[in-house]
Order: structure tokens, then sequence, then C-alpha cells
């Protein structure tokens, strides 16, 4: 697997060697009265976690996020400023796929209907990759775009972790208040009406990189209790997100609109 450059991770490891280095320069520079220099603070477990959230300069990679509503998984390619993001909703009588590939401001939707009757062909929606025209989408900015590189929102939700403890190597744990932080709600459909506060655990991989966090919910009211995870995997071996050529997309019909608009 590519080990993680470019991050903060990588970054804070470079400084610390350097300072290390700098240290030793000065002290052999000085007579044997210099004052011996102080030991460094201990790691900060919070800032270790989100050292290793993804960022722009990391390669591309995998995530999946999951909640009680269904899971979500996809691509994200910081250097192309690209993400594909696959979704599955089932009914009684049919199954909905729908993948998105969102490159910078342009957006790509394919749609997928599997069930008895030929949903596709009623709603005359073609098999192929369409195009979506912002302009022609109520609420435009409810239109996917590319909007960085931590799609599952764990540095949000670590950031509004308190007692945040490392335990075995690569594992942390902590408490998410949602009183102090009510922007996670709107930011977190799975978290509904909770309140209170959320446990959290978290696993980094050796290469430096997030693999999961989980947000445990607690039941309220008729709804049970249930997880929000994300995972990070895959870094620079998943494949890179572009763009389509006219070949492989054509322009959405009105029938594409219709659906997203209803």
């Amino acid at each position: 697997m590519t080990q993680r450059t470019g991050t903060t991770a990588t970054t804070r490891r470079l400084a610390a060697v350097a300072a290390a280095l700098m240290a030793a320069t000065l002290v052999a520079g000085c007579d044997d009265e210099a004052t011996p220099a102080a030991a460094p603070p201990p790691p900060d477990p919070k800032q270790e976690l989100l050292a290793a959230v993804p960022g722009e300069q990391d390669p591309a990679f995998r995530f999946t996020t999951s909640d009680s509503s269904g899971d979500v998984s996809g691509v994200v390619d910081p250097a192309n400023r690209g993400m594909d993001i696959d979704t599955v909703t089932k009914d009684k009588d049919f199954t909905l796929e729908m993948s998105f590939r969102m490159v910078e401001a342009r957006t790509w939707m394919k749609v997928n209907f599997k069930g008895a009757k030929d949903i596709q062909k009623l709603m005359k929606l073609p098999t192929k990759w369409m195009e979506l025209d912002p302009a022609k989408i109520d609420g435009p900015d409810s239109l996917p775009t590319y909007e960085g590189t931590d799609p599952g929102n764990a540095d949000a939700i670590i950031r509004a972790a308190t007692d945040v403890q490392a335990g075995e190597p690569g594992t942390y744990t902590g408490v998410v208040d949602l009183s102090a932080a009510p922007e996670l709600a709107d930011a977190l459909a799975a978290l509904g009406d909770a309140d209170g506060q959320l446990p959290l655990s978290a696993v980094v991989g050796a290469d430096g990189n997030l693999s999961s966090l989980t947000l445990e919910i607690p039941a309220a009211g008729k709804k049970k209790a249930s997880e929000y995870v994300v995972e990070y995997f895959d870094f620079g071996t998943a494949p890179a997100v572009v763009a389509f050529t006219e070949e492989q997309a054509q322009p959405a019909p009105s029938a594409a609109y219709d659906m997203l608009n209803d």
C-alpha cells in the first residue's frame, strides 16, 4: 500500500526530526555547562487522529459510509478533484442503483432500476452515464459536486470529540457531545434525534491513514440503536476519477431532471 505522503502526519514527523537535529547541533556547539533541552510534550491523541484524516495531497482512495438508512461507497481522487459515489435503494417492487461522478464542478449520473417491471424503459431513462446541467436542477446547491477528501465528515466528528484516548497501537476512543456540536446533527442524517454523548472509536492504519471511524447512536423513540461508520482504504491503489468523454456520456434528458426534481 502506498505510504501516506504530504499529509499533516508526515509533516509533523519531519518537523520532529528537524527539531531533533537542530537541538543536537546546538548542544554540540555549546560548552559543558549548557542546560539540557526539555523533553518534548507527549503526543496529543486527538491531534494524531486529526492528522490521519485524508487531505488534498493524499493519493486516490476508496471509502464507504454506513448507517441505519443504508450504505454509500465510492472513490475520492484529490489530484483530479474527483469523486465517485454509488448508492443502492431498495423498495418492495424494485431496487434503484444510482451512481454519481463529480470532477470539479461537473457532475454525471447513472441510473439502473432492477425489478419485475421495466421502470427504466417506462421512465425513458438511458442506461449510460448522463451529464447533469445545474441550471435544470431545482435548488442547484443540492446537486452533488466535489467537496473535498472527507466524505464521511470524520474531521468534523473528531474535532467535536472530547476525552480522546489512544489505546492499542492505532486505536482511539472518545466521546462526541452533540449539545456542544449541533452542526453535526445537520451534517449527518444518521444522527436524527440523537442527543447527549455518543461514544466514538477509530482506527489508524500502519500507513498513517484513518481506516475507520465509528459513532454509536443510541435508540430514540421507535428508532433502534445503530452505528454511523466511515471507512477509508486502498490509498494509492484506487482508480483515478476523471471526466467522461462525449462518447462515454450523453447530456441528461428531461426524464432525468423529472426524477431528481420530484
